[in-house]
């Protein structure tokens, strides 16, 4: 579960990057048409994907950018990688499995490639570790238990932090209630009452402004 409020969050550094390319154009005896040095101009590598900006304690995380073009062979490199991930350079794989010592936001890594010659990048982006919640179920309840956060989703230290949001339903990704909890202190959450059946939940902060945070690693119960 990621904190709430302060910077903009991790999923703002998402998206896909590529460079633009210029490559000779053939003239009509098929020879290319050169630069205005009088060399051949070359085409840069491009380098595209979307990564993930959050992980889960316990669970991998992976992924692979897209990379193309360049005068030569292509290897990547990586700024600010995270500890608890692996950085392969031949395929530019990010990949690791965080454990609870790694909860919090790893901020501006940067995949890059290059072809000995040129090098492009992805835009910056952020990873945010989160440990999901425990959920218990048993007849016509379930236990829900988290851990507080510690940080705001730009890796900020989170210093006012006032209650957690518990979101549920019977589909998973369609939380139909909440539950508002207005002690931050609280990490432990009986939900009584519930018909026969299974539950999914994650769990959301909020600090004194009312801002809430990103969605905990969703968690299932059954209720018997």
């Amino acid at each position: 579960m990621t904190g709430c409020g302060g910077g903009g969050s991790s999923s703002d550094a998402q998206g896909s990057g590529s460079a633009g390319s210029t490559a000779g154009a053939a003239d009509s005896s098929g020879s290319s048409a050169s630069g205005a040095n009088g060399t051949a101009a070359t085409q840069k590598p491009s380098i595209q994907g979307s990564p993930p900006a959050s992980a889960t304690v316990g669970q991998v995380y992976s992924f692979q950018p897209q990379a193309s073009g360049g005068a030569g062979s292509l290897s990547f490199t990586i700024a600010n990688k995270p500890a608890w991930a692996a950085f392969n350079a031949s395929t530019g794989q990010l990949s690791g499995t965080p454990t609870a010592s790694d909860v919090g936001t790893d901020a501006n890594i940067e995949i890059s490639v290059t072809d000995g010659t040129n090098v492009v990048s992805l835009p910056p982006f952020n990873i945010t570790v989160a440990q999901a919640p425990v959920a218990q179920g048993g007849p016509g309840t379930v236990t829900l238990s988290w851990q507080p956060p510690t940080e705001n989703t730009d890796g900020s230290p989170l210093m006012n932090l006032a209650g957690y949001n518990i979101h549920y339903g019977t589909q998973s990704q369609d939380y139909t209630s909440t539950v508002k909890v207005s002690n931050p202190g609280l990490t432990t959450y009986v939900l009584q009452s519930l018909p026969k059946g299974t539950y999914y939940f994650a769990v959301t902060a909020y600090n004194s402004s009312g801002v809430e945070g990103e969605y905990s690693p969703e968690v299932s119960a059954a209720v018997n």
